[in-house]
């Protein structure tokens, strides 16, 4: 019989390919256009070959550590606890400095529609940040259901994009094909490495499978097809039709201007107001139970709870937004921190990932690390932030948890789990209640 906590493989797809496909396609394809030029392309192959490596390596740790639930766990199975730490710090700071900027690429879609400026684009991106910050205080959860919506509206949305602008692409949108220099590779690699953050979902999943080993397999392939075909095509299609509009900060509307007509940005805005709700509310869910984690290892047991998570958003979301708004940074470098937070995650988890597995995925471990330092390598200043909360991670102070004292027949079986463990638990979990 079947169990009623089953994931059906359909379902478990579509938690995937949303974790992977978010906001983040709405802006990155146009942003890689504009650092690298029609080069960006070798970008996006790259990063999809890496992907590819990087699902193959979280599939093996999903599978060897079903219970863990967490990068956290990963890194602290390989690496010790206070790398453990270090990898949720990083992952719970990335998705806090990574709302206001999901919350900016969905503004700018917003005011596309009405030729809307900077300022309309911020106070639309203001406003979804209060309602993200409203969602997390009230606990709001997303259902399965409305997942594969939100995955079959972008698919179709993408899909009516490439195909109804394609007669409009020209061979001269290609050249020059390296117009910044070949190391414009890197920093285009960089900042699209946040297109491919979301297979570290895979260990919550895990333990939600009624037959893991074969199920898992056949998720992962449909992910990451649906994903490479997804990101290819408006890739592509964002250089060959929109050429020297490629590094527009809304390329989604543009092309779907070019296929339906005045229409067009309309409903991408409508589409990614959907999108940044739903995405930034599952990774701030998975941060408010990670942050929730890390105060009880430091405080007494029994305290209010804490509305920090909030408050550090709030916060976050005035400088970035603020600064963005004054023109003292640009979309590229609010997107460098939080994509440099992740990468931090996946150098940790791989690197970890070369010392609890064997075999050929231990090499793509070791392939997959080796790609990801590279990579960092290129993400200029915010190198230093991440190093900071690194440093700040690693070097925090742990409360020993208090020693069960009921009776033996009394007591719980359940060991805790480790802290990255409940944020990523919860983030998935959200989405399949």
């Amino acid at each position: 019989m079947t169990k009623t906590s089953d994931l059906s493989t359909v379902r478990g797809a579509a938690l995937y390919i949303g974790a992977l496909l978010g906001p983040s396609v709405l802006l990155l394809p146009g942003l890689a256009a504009d650092l690298a030029g029609p080069a960006s392309i070798i970008a996006w192959i790259g990063l999809l070959a890496l992907s590819a490596l990087l699902a193959r390596v979280f599939t093996a740790l999903g599978t060897l550590l079903p219970r863990s639930g967490g990068v956290a766990a990963y890194a602290e199975a390989g690496l010790g606890p206070r790398a453990g730490r270090a990898v949720g710090w990083s992952f719970l700071v990335g998705a806090v400095c990574g709302a206001p900027v999901v919350c900016l690429i969905g503004g700018s879609y917003v005011a596309a529609p009405f030729g809307g400026g900077r300022a309309m684009s911020e106070t639309a991106a203001a406003a979804l940040l209060a309602v993200v910050i409203a969602l997390t205080l009230g606990g709001a959860r997303a259902t399965t259901t409305v997942q594969l919506l939100l995955v079959a509206l972008l698919v179709v949305m993408i899909a009516v994009a490439v195909i109804g602008s394609a007669p409009s692409a020209h061979a001269s949108n290609w050249t020059p094909f390296a117009p910044h220099g070949w190391s414009s590779l890197g920093s285009a690699a960089s900042v699209l490495m946040l297109s491919f953050v979301g297979w570290e979902a895979i260990a919550p999943l895990v333990s939600r499978l009624g037959n893991p080993s074969r199920q898992l397999p056949r998720i992962i392939l449909s992910a990451f097809a649906v994903t490479a075909v997804v990101y290819l095509a408006l890739a592509f299609a964002t250089v060959g039709v929109l050429g020297g509009r490629a590094g527009s900060a809304v390329p989604l509307a543009d092309l779907l201007r070019v296929a339906v007509g005045p229409a067009g940005p309309v409903i991408a805005a409508a589409t990614a107001v959907v999108l940044t709700l739903a995405a930034t509310n599952a990774y701030l869910s998975g941060a408010a139970a990670l942050a929730a984690e890390l105060r009880a290892h430091r405080r007494p047991a029994g305290g209010r709870p804490s509305r920090g998570l909030q408050l550090g958003i709030f916060g976050t979301g005035a400088v970035l937004l603020g600064g963005s708004a004054s023109g003292l940074v640009s979309t590229a470098q609010l997107v460098a921190l939080p994509t440099t937070l992740f990468l931090t995650v996946y150098l940790g988890c791989t690197a970890a990932a070369t010392r609890v597995l064997t075999g050929g995925t231990r090499v793509a471990a070791a392939v997959s690390c080796v790609a990801v330092a590279v990579v960092m390598a290129f993400a200029g200043w915010s190198l230093i932030g991440a190093a900071v909360v690194v440093g700040l991670g690693a070097s925090a102070r742990v409360r020993p948890r208090p020693r069960d004292t009921r009776p033996a027949g009394q007591a719980s079986m359940q060991v805790p789990a480790p802290a990255g463990a409940v944020a990523e638990e919860a983030g998935v979990d959200h989405a399949l209640d």
